[in-house]
């Protein structure tokens, strides 16, 4: 889920950035500093949007920059178990698709897809269900809860996000528009027999 949070840091100004303007420079650090960051309790920072106050600095001794206590505004992405989130498949392997959730991938493992068995196509790079016939492959849009996560501080790319699509209402968006037209038609032709 994005959010918008707002939070307090301290940053270093160092001293050959000491002529720029303050709100610049300071919003600069801070963006270097923490985009791309995880955090157990934020999710992972995404960008940091607008300084909000900078406090009084303070030099320490033998230290020629100056830190100031900094509060900002940043927008923050962290997977929520249970969420429904719609992303696009960025790769498909032998035990499953992964998906792109903003700024994070998920894992659809091959037993999460279908009630179907699912087949790995390695010629043509897709998942195949063997008594439906139909196929996901990389650039297809998904949708899908999130049944795990597991959040890395120390090694982001080493966080694991969970998913399913094994329920109603879930799964590769081109079928749900088919399953919702199908619907669509046979209420409209049990509706126009009943009025004959």
């Amino acid at each position: 889920m994005y959010k918008k949070a707002k939070l307090i840091d301290t940053v270093r100004l160092p001293p050959e950035r000491l002529g720029e303007e303050t709100i610049a420079v300071v919003k600069d650090l801070l963006r270097d500093k923490l985009e791309g960051r995880i955090d157990k309790t934020l999710g992972s920072i995404i960008a940091v949007t607008d300084v909000l106050d900078i406090g009084e600095g303070r030099i320490l001794a033998g230290d020629g920059a100056i830190y100031y206590d900094v509060t900002f505004t940043a927008i923050t992405f962290k997977p929520e178990l249970q969420e429904i989130l719609e992303g696009k498949v960025v790769e498909i392997v032998e035990f499953g698709a992964f998906v792109g959730l903003g700024p994070l991938d998920g894992l659809l493992h091959v037993s999460q897809i279908a009630d179907d068995y699912i087949s790995y196509d390695e010629k043509n790079a897709r998942l195949v269900g063997k008594e439906s016939g139909r196929a996901i492959t990389e650039g297809d849009m998904l949708r899908a809860r999130i049944v795990a996560v597991s959040l890395n501080e120390r090694e982001p790319r080493e966080s694991k996000i969970g998913l399913t699509m094994r329920q109603a209402a879930l799964g590769k968006v081109d079928w749900l528009v088919e399953a919702r037209e199908k619907a669509k038609k046979e209420e409209e032709e049990k509706n126009g027999r009943a009025s004959v």
